[in-house]
């Protein structure tokens, strides 16, 4: 479920071009890929490892709620954190939400050549908290994950350590 709920996310923020959560996302996928392999192969330092990616990527999400709540001094029109700095993209969800109803603002000399102006009206959602669900979803799943880290591998440093005793 971890695994497929990262890989949806990985999508969208493909389609939004946003470089940061890409990144972020694929460190998690290969860290989840690692914790499987740790849990199929008794390894208890690959499930330690994958419950401390499973903090920093709480604290990840966290700020990306932040972000789209535009917490504190945070601004979506101003900083754009999520591309590097690098483009104008927004989240996927912000032009392609449910119902949302895109209109180009033709003309305008507000964008610069490569990009164009949209008026976006209609959603059912905003993407903002489209965002902050998808966010909000991976936190769940993250301390799930924790959980279940952090108990398999108690159950095998107990099973290496009664083994030990037996030899």
């Amino acid at each position: 479920l971890l695994q497929v709920a990262a890989l949806e996310r990985q999508i969208f923020d493909f389609l939004g071009y946003q470089w940061a959560p890409i990144l972020a996302n694929f460190l998690h996928i290969m860290a989840v890929i690692l914790g499987i392999f740790g849990t199929i192969q008794y390894r208890s330092r690959y499930l330690m490892m994958y419950a401390v990616w499973l903090v920093l990527w709480v604290g990840w999400n966290a700020f990306i709620i932040c972000f789209y709540l535009e917490v504190g001094r945070l601004s979506q029109d101003r900083d754009f954190i999520m591309t590097f700095n690098t483009s104008l993209h927004r989240s996927w969800w912000m032009e392609n939400g449910p119902g949302c109803l895109v209109t180009p603002v033709l003309n305008s000399n507000l964008a610069p050549e490569d990009h164009h102006v949209i008026t976006v009206s209609g959603c059912l959602l905003d993407y903002q908290y489209i965002e902050v669900v998808s966010s909000a979803t991976q936190i769940f799943l993250a301390l799930f994950g924790f959980v279940y880290a952090c108990y398999v591998s108690k159950v095998f440093l107990e099973e290496e350590d009664s083994c030990k005793c037996l030899g």
